[in-house]
């Protein structure tokens, strides 16, 4: 008679992840919803800085420059050493996870805008002028819906690397579902230690494909018809 095979130990195959998710069903819900809104907020001002300063120096060559390039700097720190530089200034939490995506989601959005601006065919910014439009109304009525499918972009993939960073906020305690992987990282051998890291990180990849669809629903629905690809 064949002895069966002895599973590794802490690894209890898919019943076992499923079990475990059912009774952390609850603990995983409020991860879920801590790791949305700390990357709703995060790009939400990383968004509205990002767009100021392009539109302070979209023309500017200098300007652009120092700002893609400071924008640039930022996204090469790594994202455990950018944390632990920020957290004795913001403490553990939500401030240092904060602080460190807005930064880091700005280069995408920036770089973008820039593009978006500077792209706009300039014989429709002649007729504008033409029309009496003033420099600022040019710019708000007329070059930012010209440009919004390429801020958009830059937009969705700040958010799809917030997504990812966020997880690594754990690592100052802060919000998300990567407190999970973490804890199953710091618990390697132990009977759920590979369930914990499964179940965030599988949260995280979700959470990325389903963030990635409702943009590509809000392009369609906020794109003008004659700027669709």
């Amino acid at each position: 008679m064949a002895t069966p095979t002895p599973r590794a130990e802490g690894y209890q195959g898919l019943d076992g992840l499923q079990t475990f998710l059912e009774r952390r069903q609850d603990d995983l819900t409020q991860m879920l919803i801590d790791h949305i809104t700390v990357v709703a907020l995060s790009v939400g001002i990383a968004t509205v800085l990002s767009i100021a300063i392009a539109l302070l120096v979209w023309d500017r060559p200098i300007g652009r420059t120092l700002a893609v390039t400071s924008t640039a700097v930022i996204l090469t720190v790594p994202s455990l050493a950018l944390l632990a530089i920020l957290s004795p200034l913001f403490g553990l939490g939500w401030g240092p996870t904060v602080t460190a995506l807005v930064l880091y989601s700005m280069l995408p959005i920036v770089r973008n805008t820039i593009t978006g601006l500077r792209e706009v065919p300039a014989h429709v910014l002649e007729s504008a002028r033409g029309m009496g439009m003033g420099r600022t109304r040019v710019l708000l009525q007329v070059q930012l819906p010209l440009a919004w499918p390429i801020i958009l972009t830059g937009i969705r993939v700040a958010t799809q690397l917030a997504i990812g960073i966020a997880a690594i906020g754990a690592y100052v305690a802060g919000p998300g579902l990567g407190q999970y992987i973490f804890k199953g990282l710091s618990s390697l051998g132990s009977l759920n230690a590979l369930n914990y890291a499964l179940s965030g990180t599988l949260g995280v990849v979700l959470l990325a494909l389903v963030a990635d669809a409702l943009f590509i629903l809000i392009a369609r629905f906020t794109t003008p018809r004659g700027l669709r690809a």
